[in-house]
């Protein structure tokens, strides 16, 4: 696969972002890959995404970054610069479940999109032989009501350790403290079992069930010191009835759960999202 550097801005949307960018990327050589734009009119605020062919380009990633600036003040540009040879480091963290894992390492091990997992942390042991069996470091950190602070500063502390960037909560039953989403906003993904907003917090199944809904669901998002109210990724909803116990519900939803997971994930790490406000734009 050919070197991609993937820019991402976000600014006041007024007349010559584009032409902007796109003269600045020809003044330098470059041959745009892909674009993509849009343009909320209700914020008033233009979204873009630029993939550029690097070996294109007669300026490197750190010189790009330097002479771009000047274009990004100008325009008021929240903007970022990824190079596609910088391989991302995904940290996950689960809990007995492993539906959500399982697949992440599949998707790992098959690397239809290039990260790497440096290590997974769990509060329980139950997974360690699936792990380990992956050659992939397995971290148990215990805990309960009365040292989950300490707990979650050895997960801050391996996270550091391992240089990670995003941290997934592949079914990780625990709630994040307030300063580590703070920390790491934009780099905490969440899986949640339910179509969002709909049945937040603990055992949403049991929730979709006593409601008596149609329609459940899964949502990937981003963590936020808000229960289950960060900003969404990717969702998708299975058809229920009368006739489904909380038990079918469970098993049924496992696999909207994986791939809603694997489609939040997938769009991360290719830099297809920008965060705005409570929402994203995703160019997909």
């Amino acid at each position: 696969m050919n070197q991609i550097y993937t820019l991402t801005l976000y600014c006041p949307d007024k007349p010559g972002v584009v032409a902007a960018v796109c003269t600045f990327i020809a003044n330098h050589g470059g041959s745009i890959v892909e674009s993509s734009q849009h343009s909320d009119l209700v914020e008033g605020c233009f979204f873009m995404r630029v993939e550029i062919d690097a070996a294109s380009l007669s300026i490197e990633l750190d010189e790009f970054k330097q002479l771009f600036s000047p274009i990004g003040e100008s325009f008021q540009m929240t903007w970022q610069l990824f190079d596609s040879d910088q391989k991302h480091k995904v940290v996950v963290l689960v809990s007995k479940h492993d539906h959500c894992l399982a697949d992440i390492l599949y998707r790992w091990r098959n690397q239809d999109i290039k990260f790497d997992i440096p290590c997974v942390i769990s509060n329980h042991e139950d997974l360690r032989g699936f792990v380990e069996w992956h050659d992939i470091p397995f971290h148990y950190i215990p805990m309960n009501k009365d040292n989950k602070a300490e707990a979650f500063k050895q997960i801050e502390g391996l996270f550091e350790k391992y240089q990670g960037d995003t941290m997934v909560l592949a079914r990780f039953m625990q709630i994040l403290p307030a300063n580590l989403c703070h920390k790491y906003f934009g780099k905490l993904i969440n899986i949640h079992h339910s179509f969002l907003p709909s049945f937040v917090g603990a055992k949403p199944y049991h929730q979709a069930y006593d409601r008596g809904v149609k329609l459940t669901g899964a949502t990937c998002h981003y963590v936020t010191e808000d229960l289950d109210a960060g900003p969404i990724i990717d969702q998708d909803v299975l058809r229920i009835d009368h006739g489904h116990s909380i038990e079918d519900l469970v098993r049924l939803g496992k696999d909207v759960e994986k791939n809603v997971l694997a489609r939040g994930l997938s769009y991360h790490l290719q830099n297809r999202v920008i965060i705005h406000k409570n929402k994203t734009i995703i160019f997909n």
